[in-house]
């Protein structure tokens, strides 16, 4: 309760009380003397004051009570208006519907067909709701030992050798007080030889992703190789409870040393409460008349601790992972229409490169530094655009296509790749022929240069960046200038620069010949 109110009520019934007190004295003194000489009015008036006594503590007593409920709804009005898991599928559903119409646009039927199903997984599992708890960790840690202890019966060989489970495997469990049925998955050990080793560990990273919780399972202290994996799972927001296994092998005293460097590395990213000890699969002990014992697993612990964050937390989970998997989703197709993209722009942009080579390489121009200018066409700028869905008329792609050859010359890009195309082609034909194709050759390395920086323009939406247009011009001419870069550049000027100037040279020779 605010202070102001609360001294605004005791100033209140304060003077309330003092007027009570003050009226009781005074019709007290009045009873007083009226009983003397008329007792039967004294009655009445006796009357009169407690039925008034009445009437203000019923009065009093009704705005209490007014009061608390006024202060219980705003108490619980937050709670009505704010429901995050339901904010959260809300997002996902838009996710869904935005990338329904990204996957239109994708030309690849593969990647069409496996966008779409991923997002129906999706859908389905919205509807479904189920808790996805998955078990996670190295071959040897004992995963399926766990599964086994955890569902009551066994469903998978227990000391299996590493490499067993092939794929995730999936079970359901019903806890007390749980709505939601849960799905325990058994995923492929991480961390195993070979290639058949490492696709099951991407089977088994993709499988954690998609959890609503994560058990990590370990049976010593955290190895690097074990750390960098959780902590990218816990990057992403993965709910993950690390299981110390086979504490059966330990002692006492060792087993909380191992625990607290459980708590030391991971400490930041998962809670000291999230560290379980168990043993899923106790070893076997020969009694002293020579019979087996067969302990039970000691899995309660980690029981009360799910128990605990699903019944808390369960909703929110659920959501959680409902929204990254459609995040996730949602950056996929945007990737494949980005790729797509840039994989059209680029063809744009050698069309209009060996275009502007072959007319500068037939009627080469009396300055070289006008290449600057000629090495971005308006043409192309717009075509670009229209492939990003930015709609340009040919005198914003002049303004843009003008304003970067500028950028050009001012950088001595125009002088370096000069430079740098007479030495590559010296190297690969005769020293006349590069005489009269630097010119188209380098018109068409500038347009290459320019055309790629206007594709990064338009992937960000027309925007150069925080570095502005030099330092995209700068880096795309850095790019273009290494080596793997020139050898695939110099081998396409010879087929569609060299060759055809080497071969109109051939021809007006033989032509003079012959006129001779």
């Amino acid at each position: 309760m605010p202070l102001s109110r609360l001294l605004t009520l005791i100033i209140g019934l304060t003077l309330i009380l003092g007027l009570v007190l003050w009226l009781v004295n005074s019709l007290y003194s009045l009873y007083s003397y009226t009983a003397f000489t008329a007792p039967f009015l004294a009655n009445v008036l006796l009357l009169l004051v407690i039925t008034l006594l009445a009437a203000l503590i019923g009065v009093f007593i009704y705005y209490v009570l007014l009061f608390r409920k006024g202060e219980k709804q705003k108490k619980t009005a937050p709670s009505k208006s704010v429901q995050i898991p339901a904010v959260k599928t809300e997002v996902a559903e838009q996710t869904l519907r935005a990338i329904r119409q990204q996957v239109a646009q994708i030309e690849d039927e593969v990647a069409k067909r496996a966008l779409l199903s991923r997002s129906q997984e999706i859908e389905a599992t919205l509807s479904r709701g189920e808790l996805q708890v998955v078990v996670f960790g190295t071959g040897s840690a004992g995963k399926t030992s766990l599964v086994n202890a955890l569902i009551g019966r066994i469903i998978g060989r227990v000391d299996a050798p590493m490499g067993t489970t092939e794929a995730g495997e999936t079970y359901r469990l019903s806890l007390k007080g749980m709505s939601r049925e849960i799905l325990i998955t058994d995923t492929p050990g991480i961390l195993e030889p070979g290639i058949a080793g490492t696709e099951r560990e991407q089977i088994a990273r993709q499988l954690a992703t998609g959890s609503d919780l994560l058990l990590f399972v370990v049976d010593n202290d955290l190895r690097s190789s074990e750390y960098q994996p959780l902590q990218a799972l816990a990057e992403i927001g993965k709910r993950s409870l690390i299981v110390f296994n086979k504490i059966d092998l330990y002692t006492e005293a060792d087993t909380e040393i191992i625990i607290a460097r459980l708590r030391e590395r991971v400490r930041g990213f998962i809670k000291p409460t999230d560290i379980v000890a168990i043993c899923a699969n106790p070893q076997s002990v020969q009694l002293e008349n020579g019979e087996v014992f067969h302990p039970e697993p000691e899995i309660l612990p980690l029981l009360r601790r799910m128990a605990a964050i699903l019944r808390a937390e369960g909703e929110d989970l659920v959501a959680d992972n409902i929204l990254l998997q459609s995040q996730k989703l949602g950056d996929e197709a945007r990737k494949l229409i980005d790729f797509q993209r840039r994989r059209q722009a680029e063809k744009v942009v050698d069309r209009f490169a060996w275009i502007g080579a072959g007319v500068i390489s037939v009627t080469p121009l009396p300055a070289i530094d006008l290449l600057a200018t000629a090495a971005v066409n308006a043409q192309m700028v717009v075509e670009i655009g229209k492939i990003y869905g930015c709609d340009l008329n040919l005198d914003r792609g002049r303004e843009l296509a003008l304003s970067l050859a500028k950028t050009l010359a001012s950088l001595g890009v125009v002088k370096g790749a000069i430079q740098l195309l007479s030495t590559a082609l010296q190297f690969n034909v005769a020293t006349i022929i590069v005489g009269k194709a630097i010119q188209g050759v380098t018109a068409a390395y500038l347009t290459r240069i320019a055309g790629r920086s206007f594709i990064e323009y338009f992937r960000r939406d027309g925007d150069w960046g925080d570095g502005g247009i030099t330092e995209v011009v700068q880096r795309q001419f850095e790019l273009n200038r290494r080596d793997e870069f020139m050898q695939e550049f110099i081998q396409s000027a010879i087929t569609k620069v060299i060759k055809p100037i080497a071969g109109r040279s051939k021809v007006e020779g033989d032509s003079k010949d012959s006129e001779i």
